[in-house]
């Protein structure tokens, strides 16, 4: 399936028109609600089949965020063989602890997997903590950059965007 079938398919399942606060506080007109498409097991598929392509050859652990990431990473991994990691957005206080759950990312390689970027605030903070705990972060991966900053905050924190889609590509899907 080309990107532009992707587009046309997750515009379809997900598109919605109103007036809705994103994450980033921003107002936005239109909204792709993720969880569509993330909870289409055909269509995640053929998303994931699509994304790993654009996963750097060097890249060892796909580290996806809590929570829409986590299905993308999951199904991802299933398309590059690569072990993945569940990253909450803060160490739970009780079992392990731990702020990354599934594969070690300690002196690895990491590749961050997201669905939708805004401003990449979620990214540049998980990025940080990830560092922290001894991960190689160079990229993030997602399915669609709203195309409204996120890339170049990113860029500030050394983090390059690389995505799927953008928001003109589906808007142009239709």
């Amino acid at each position: 399936m080309t990107s532009s079938e992707i587009a046309l398919q997750i515009h379809a399942a997900s598109h919605l028109a109103g007036d809705f606060v994103l994450r980033s506080g921003r107002r936005a007109s239109e909204y792709f609600d993720k969880y569509r498409f993330e909870s289409d097991p055909v269509l995640l598929d053929s998303i994931a089949r699509a994304m790993a392509t654009l996963v750097p050859t060097d890249t060892e652990v796909l580290a996806g965020l809590e929570m829409g990431g986590i299905p993308v990473v999951t199904a991802l991994s299933r398309h590059t063989g690569l072990p993945c990691a569940f990253v909450r957005k803060q160490a739970k206080s009780y079992g392990t602890c731990r702020l990354a759950e599934g594969a070690d990312i300690a002196g690895r390689r990491v590749l961050v997997v997201e669905d939708v970027v805004t401003s990449g605030g979620q990214i540049v903070l998980s990025t940080t903590d990830l560092r922290d705990l001894g991960a190689d972060v160079r990229e993030a991966l997602c399915v669609i950059d709203r195309q409204q900053g996120g890339a170049e905050a990113l860029a500030s924190e050394r983090i390059q965007l690389l995505s799927l889609l953008t928001a003109d590509d589906l808007r142009t899907a239709v």
